[in-house]
């Protein structure tokens, strides 16, 4: 519920609005404090400030705290401690299963504890999108939407009807079924309000989500940013958030883009740029006249890459150009790798179904425009279906070997290319060659990406492409701009100079180059104008939740609790919340526990806690065999993070990850240090639980960067590790660790494994106050070995109720 006037602190900034707008209403307004700081504030400052008068009761946010947000110009310096209670939450499927799940067993944890379960629901606003839910099966082919869609329904019954349940039984929560549009696009497009309207309450749209694009909404003027799932389930439960004040960079933006120049180009200048400034942990806020020139595509476009130029984020005000936005939306008015000389020239010729066809470094084997990043941007998907059609023209195809794909996040994006026909062009130039429609990149390639160590590239518009996430045998992953994207799989390698090389051989074995096919920006503009309608909007979104037949379809059960189903591979009622007692146990000591693993710089959520296949030889997929799962119907991780057994058995399950205690060997195996042998992670964490021994993981810097997953801690509590201590940690990661009772500690700086001579193979101490009371933010804690030697870290509970996490109890699978 808003906080009303007569508990609030702040009620005498409540004022009325007259009934000739909006019908009438209240604000809180920030000019009725009479504060002068308030005018040198920066504009998403003043979004907190605004956020902490509204909710102050003095019991969750305080008058202190609104008095720290007041005094930001001095207080952010100190790296000070607020509340936030933001006015949504959004959740995108693969971790909003895991919170759903969640919720059913703390129903029936309350009615075990003789409560009523009813009272289990989310108590700010939450919107839940179903959109990681179509894999490219089939390709290439004109039924090749409905063909994946209805296998995905078929493998995923049991997920979607889950779901379906908690749309019904939940209060206060919004389920927008599959095949709609991606979260992060349907969030932009249609679920966010910039005002919002709570029983006549008006104030600053404001959201935390679970997708790690959550941030694009900043385009819109809409302050946004990513965070775990535990951090996101709280803030759905009421908690108040706590994050450091933020410091502020203004980003001063002037005159306009030369013809020919992409968003993406901007972006990936403005993205240098701020690197070179330094703003990890700061919200940045764009001004100037330049703004004017930028549609709100490409504002969301910058705002999305925030966590590529390291800030929490990338902010727009509202302005006309936002109000013209919601209007046509139908709202009211790079990585390297060194490849040894002699095998630089390596090149495999081969025959695919019929045709010559060749691999060498830098082949490009995935060609994917994908929702991730650039699709909500008419200007570059009318510019990709611009260069389709002239590259069609002139004779260019894809190269055979180049599996391809388009998938919008939106509808939209649909309606426009089919109604100035360039969806016809991608169409043409993806089938002008012979392909099997579900070949497989691993199972066809494997031999020689493998065997002859190729390093083949894939190239995507999504800006999530960490190592082993687009394919695990793809090592080179590139970000690029939709129509590149298609030039890239015309060309068929990465390894290539455009102004200098042709793309390929067209017709009259004439050389075709990239000024051959690039549009100009005045011609994608006039396209965009008369392409691009508010009704496409509307009528996308005004069906938006009455889903599809298959979904409408779905039989689900009507109880206040779930019903849990023993046998679901899916589904399964997590072991947090059993035996739960009134009163928290305190947190335990750590002592002389064993490495379960070592790491080097930038181990990735993707390493950690994979999404994409479950790979036939894991574990994850004997378990599933083993409970009469068959291997096409193993379906990803992401798709089971309903089920902890399965993602357990998933955690650390990377390929790619490197352990130093296997002597830096790529896979997901460990050393049990006590015995020597060399197991799967999982199999030699489960001994070490069976045998009451503690772990702990040890890691260089930027420890869990990556998109934001609640199985990456859930997942290493589970396997009943203590503690990660690294030389630095991703934001959203760390505080997942925290919310898991995990504890984060930092090496001290100039410090690491290798300074203080740590093996791995020692047993660590860790010296904890042996209250929460007395752990503080930043506090250093000694940690000793076995060997006899000692060192110092940093404790990395960055707010104060960080130590609460500590004294809740968390049962762990066999405890």
């Amino acid at each position: 519920m808003a906080t009303t006037a007569s508990s609030n602190t702040f009620s005498f900034a409540l004022r009325r609005l007259p009934l000739d707008l909006e019908g009438g209403g209240s604000y809180y307004s920030l000019p009725a404090l009479r504060d002068p700081r308030i005018d040198k504030l920066p504009y998403t400052i003043r979004v907190l400030l605004e956020s902490a008068v509204r909710n102050c009761d003095e019991f969750q946010i305080t008058k202190e705290d609104v008095e720290k947000i007041l005094g930001w110009e001095k207080t952010s310096m100190k790296l000070v401690d607020i509340p936030l209670k933001p006015s949504r939450v959004l959740l995108q499927d693969f971790t909003g299963v895991p919170i759903l799940v969640d919720l059913a067993s703390m129903r029936g944890a309350m009615s075990e504890l003789g409560g009523d379960p009813d009272k289990i629901n989310p108590m700010v606003p939450a919107d839940l999108v179903i959109d990681h839910s179509v894999t490219a099966n089939v390709v290439r082919s004109d039924n090749a939407v409905q063909t994946n869609m209805e296998l995905e329904f078929e493998r995923n019954k049991e997920r979607f009807t889950f779901l379906k349940w908690g749309s019904s039984a939940f209060h206060n929560m919004l389920i927008i079924p599959p095949g709609l549009g991606i979260v992060h696009q349907v969030n932009l497009e249609y679920l966010a309000r910039v005002v919002f309207n709570r029983n006549g309450l008006f104030y600053p749209d404001s959201v935390l989500g679970t997708d790690s694009h959550t941030i694009m909404i900043n385009g819109l003027g809409v302050l946004g940013w990513g965070v775990g799932g535990i951090d996101a389930e709280a803030a759905m439960l009421g908690q108040p958030m706590s994050m450091v004040l933020p410091g502020v960079v203004g980003f001063k933006l002037n005159g306009t883009l030369r013809n020919g120049v992409t968003a993406t180009d901007l972006v990936l200048t403005v993205t240098q740029m701020l690197r070179k400034h330094g703003v990890v942990g700061k919200f940045v806020d764009f001004y100037g006249r330049g703004m004017e020139e930028l549609a709100l595509a490409d504002r969301a476009t910058i705002a999305n890459m925030a966590p590529e130029y390291g800030a929490t984020v990338g902010f727009f005000p509202v302005d006309h150009i936002t109000l013209q936005y919601l209007k046509i939306t139908g709202r009211e008015d790079e990585t390297g790798y060194a490849v040894p000389k002699d095998l630089q020239d390596r090149v495999v010729k081969f025959d695919f179904h019929g045709q010559t066809a060749e691999l060498k470094h830098g082949s490009v084997l995935i060609a994917a425009i994908t929702s991730c990043t650039n699709t909500s941007n008419p200007t570059v998907m009318i510019s990709s279906g611009l260069v389709a059609k002239k590259a069609y023209e002139l004779g260019l195809e894809v190269k055979p070997w180049v599996k391809t794909s388009l998938a919008p996040g939106s509808g939209v994006v649909t309606k426009y290319l089919r109604r100035c026909s360039y969806r016809k062009w991608y169409h043409l130039l993806a089938c002008s060659v012979n392909s099997i429609p579900e070949y497989h990149v691993e199972t066809y390639y494997y031999k020689f990406l493998c065997l002859l160590e190729i390093i083949a590239a894939a190239v995507l518009s999504g800006n999530r492409n960490f190592e082993g996430r687009i394919h695990p045998l793809t090592q080179a992953n590139y970000l690029a701009s939709p129509p590149l994207v298609i030039v890239y799989a015309l060309a068929g390698t990465a390894d290539i100079n455009f102004e200098e090389e042709p793309i390929g051989t067209g017709k009259g074995d004439r050389p075709v180059f990239l000024r051959d096919i690039w549009p100009s920006s005045e011609e994608v503009s006039e396209i965009v104008q008369s392409n691009v309608l508010v009704d496409m909007f509307r009528s996308t979104y005004e069906v938006i939740t009455k889903g599809n037949p298959m979904w409408n379809q779905l039989v689900v059960p009507t109880a206040e609790v779930y019903s849990w189903d023993p046998s679901s591979t899916y589904i399964r009622e997590p072991p947090f919340f059993k035996g739960m007692t009134m009163d928290p146990p305190g947190p335990r000591s750590i002592n002389d526990a064993y490495c379960l693993l070592s790491f080097g710089d930038c181990v990735t959520t993707d390493h950690i806690s994979p999404a994409g296949s479950i790979h036939k030889d894991s574990l994850a997929a004997k378990y599933l065999v083993e409970h009469g799962v068959k291997p096409k119907d193993f379906n990803s991780y992401g798709s089971r993070r309903g089920n902890y057994e399965a993602m357990m058995r998933g955690t650390f399950g990377n390929i790619r990850i490197v352990n130093k205690l296997l002597g830096c060997e790529p896979g997901p195996k460990t050393i049990h240090i006590p015995t020597g042998e060399k197991l799967y992670v999982y199999d030699a964490a489960m001994r070490y639980k069976t045998d009451g021994q503690d772990t702990i993981v040890l890691a260089g810097s930027e420890y869990g960067t990556g998109s934001s997953r609640d199985w990456d801690a859930k997942g290493t509590m589970l396997l009943g590790v203590k503690s990660v201590i690294a030389k630095s940690f991703e934001r959203i990661h760390r505080s997942n660790l925290v919310g898991m009772g995990v504890i984060p500690l930092c090496f001290k700086s100039g410090e690491d494994m290798e300074s203080i001579g740590l093996t791995g193979h020692e047993q660590y101490t860790i010296h904890l106050p042996s209250s929460v009371h007395e752990m503080r933010p930043g506090q250093d804690i000694v940690v000793t070995t076995s060997t006899g030697k000692s060192f110092v870290c940093t404790l990395r509970f960055d707010t104060e109720k960080g130590s609460v996490f500590l004294s809740i109890p968390v049962v762990e699978p066999g405890h």
